[in-house]
């Protein structure tokens, strides 16, 4: 058995994707919260641009540098 096992990715491919990771992270984080404790009370906070806008786009943003980062060359 060969001890020298070589990685999938490079190094470079490795921490674009943990960039991805973190993109997707805070997108879903943005996402969350904007509920109401009372389920007869209707929040509006729920459709604040933080939620509609910005959170969907920082995870699409992140399934892209995701993309990119199992296509890109790790040699280059």
């Amino acid at each position: 058995m060969d001890k020298n096992q070589e990685f999938l990715f490079g190094k470079k491919n490795y921490i674009i994707m943990l960039i991805g990771t973190v993109f997707i992270a805070a997108g879903f984080i943005f996402m969350a919260g904007g509920g109401s404790d009372d389920p007869t009370i209707f929040n509006e906070e729920i459709y604040n641009w933080q939620r509609i806008r910005l959170a969907p786009t920082l995870v699409i943003i992140g399934l892209g540098i995701e993309i990119y980062a199992i296509l890109a060359d790790p040699k280059k």
